[in-house]
């Protein structure tokens, strides 16, 4: 009798179709009940108010539809009949969400219906039939790289966005798989159902959906407490960290998800990078639209560690990633890889795999302090979302510098608010000083404020920012500053015995800078940049987690004068004042002021 063909899942046959073992079973529960004890799972309650909350929203946008449909002169007929649908994506759709997860979730309209209509008549719709109260926060931001509304509804964080297709009704049974749905879009429309098409995609091709969600919820819960969890700076996104997950579930079909962790950081550490990871082949489609192939476009040659969409058109998800950033993603790789041996020998537990980063306690001696501040607040949104999305500019020039190993962006900024007395002290603060922040409020990251704003600036460049008007920032008060402070550890090279070093990040930083106050929203007396070195101690202390460690200045080695002592070559204890003192004086004459005295 003929053995029974076995599916393939993916572009390669599997490594292993071995069923799991009793101790993998068991590892794969003590997964489970670690992730519960880190709060990773939602409360069935609050599952089944996202649920009511969503069909909600069915029923609103079918009501939205009909009162465009009616705007514009359609039959009743046609009106009744025009339909309208919502899609979830992302973690929501993936099934790995969690307490306080956004849920991600696109319209999808008929042809009649426009982007405009959409701003314009869906708010005052969705307010007409939600209960009361039930609306506690809507801010549409229209000029995001996917235009979007954001949504606070019952304690729950929706992203709405919108597309449209061209026929004249959707109906609720419609998927989108059909690529000639995308016939007529433009590239924000595309872009729009990409995320709904991305998702279900992964979801058909992995071969256990539930062994699936629970490695990739370790696995996303890894990446944030490492810090390597940020497509803005270079890292691998939501959706990239699927996809590489998903795929090493199609190379051991059967295994459970305490294994395909173990597996996925093995796998992906020995990766032959640049060679891209591919959950089905590249399909062609209907449209003349840029799909990634490093055959025809020059640019899709250098994606360091290409991770390709599965939907047409296929795009990659990480062509903002580094040398620098690849260097530590395959570094905490290899770390988790070792960690996860050692909790199958039962040497450590899963605990041990989620500890956080020590970026700022121990990870690196120089950083970089890059610090974008604005008179006020709207300003501030846009113009350091701006920076943000430019840091990863710097990383790659600083990946140029023969003297730097590494250039670790920290993937979030600390948002700030400092009320000053005069100009001097401004200055201070413009160049990273804490000393002046206002009484009475806390030092926030970036993803805690989540404001739309500096989300929108930071995705597409503020390429169509609305930048607040002159005459509200005339009125603002003088003397107080928000600040947006991002980091980035360095790593130099070893020195080598007898020689000496000097770090000259003048031109780099200058390029930087100019790159920033070249765009077309920039406003001089609003807007400023600064870029200063810091050494591990004197770091401030709101980047430090409570229970932290902070770096200590260390003490100096007095050395007893030797009376006829030739002149020796600098050791390292002298290049590290070399580093800090060069860096800022160079800084300081291409533009960058600074608090310290240039040397």
């Amino acid at each position: 009798m003929a053995a029974q063909a076995v599916r393939q899942w993916g572009v390669t046959p599997p490594i292993s179709m071995s069923l799991p073992t009793p101790e993998e079973l068991s590892a794969n529960d003590d997964l489970i009940t670690e992730l519960k004890a880190q709060n990773n799972f939602e409360a069935p309650a609050e599952t089944e108010r996202r649920q009511q909350t969503l069909q909600l929203l069915q029923r609103v946008v079918i009501e939205f539809v009909k009162v465009v449909g009616r705007k514009k002169g359609l039959s009743p007929a046609a009106v009744e009949a025009s339909g309208g649908k919502i899609f979830t994506y992302g973690s929501y759709r993936l099934g790995v969400y969690g307490p306080g997860s956004d849920i991600d979730t696109l319209i999808v309209a008929p042809k009649h219906v426009l982007i405009d209509d959409f701003f314009s008549d869906f708010p005052p719709v969705l307010e007409r039939m939600s209960p009361a109260g039930a609306i506690e926060k809507m801010t549409p931001v229209p000029d995001a790289f996917v235009p979007i509304i954001k949504l606070e509804f019952s304690g729950i964080s929706l992203d709405l966005i919108f597309a449209r297709l061209i026929i004249p009704s959707i109906p609720l049974n419609l998927d989108l798989k059909n690529n000639d749905y995308l016939r007529g879009l433009d590239d924000k429309e595309v872009r729009s159902l990409n995320g709904t098409r991305v998702t279900d995609q992964i979801l058909e091709l992995v071969p256990q959906q539930k062994t699936f969600r629970l490695a990739l919820r370790a696995i996303k819960l890894w990446a944030q407490r490492r810090a390597i969890y940020s497509n803005i700076v270079g890292f691998p996104g939501g959706v990239a960290w699927a996809m590489l997950v998903a795929r090493v579930c199609q190379l051991y079909p059967q295994a459970t998800g305490s294994v395909i962790v173990g597996k996925f950081f093995r796998i992906m550490t020995k990766w032959a990078w640049p060679q891209p990871v591919l959950l089905k082949p590249i399909e062609d489609g209907p449209l003349q639209i840029k799909v990634w192939n490093p055959k025809i476009y020059h640019g899709d040659r250098f994606h360091l560690m290409p991770i390709i969409t599965p939907a047409y058109p296929s795009m990659c998800a990480t062509h903002n990633i580094s040398m620098s950033t690849k260097a530590v993603i395959l570094r905490e790789m290899q770390r988790g890889g070792d960690i996860v041996d050692k909790i199958f020998s039962k040497q450590l537990s899963w605990n041990d795999l989620f500890t956080r980063h020590t970026f700022f306690s121990k990870d690196y001696k120089y950083y970089l302090q890059i610090t974008a501040s604005s008179k006020t607040k709207d300003a501030q949104s846009i113009w350091s979302g701006l920076v943000e999305s430019k840091l990863r500019h710097l990383v790659g020039a600083l990946d140029r510098k023969n003297i730097i190993a590494v250039a670790h962006p920290f993937p979030k900024g600390f948002e700030r608010i400092h009320v000053v007395k005069d100009d001097a002290e401004a200055e201070q603060v413009k160049n990273g000083s804490t000393k002046y922040q206002a009484q009475g409020t806390k030092t926030e990251t970036t993803d805690e404020t989540n404001d739309p704003a500096h989300t929108a600036a930071a995705e597409n460049g503020a390429q169509d920012a609305k930048v607040p008007e002159a005459e509200s920032n005339a009125a603002a008060d003088s003397r107080t500053l928000y600040t947006t402070t991002y980091y980035i550890g360095l790593e130099l090279k070893p020195l080598e015995p007898g020689s000496s070093r000097s770090l000259d990040i003048s031109v780099d930083a200058n390029i930087f800078k100019s790159t920033c106050t070249s765009w077309q929203g920039f406003q001089e007396g609003i807007n400023e940049l600064s870029i200063t070195h810091v050494r591990s101690f004197d770091l401030p202390g709101d980047v430090f987690e409570a229970g932290e460690t902070r770096p200590v200045r260390p003490k100096k080695k007095v050395a007893k004068p030797a009376p006829t002592a030739a002149p020796q070559k600098r050791s390292i204890d002298t290049v590290d004042g070399t580093i800090q003192s060069e860096a800022k004086r160079q800084v300081s004459s291409n533009g960058f002021s600074h608090a310290a005295t240039p040397a």
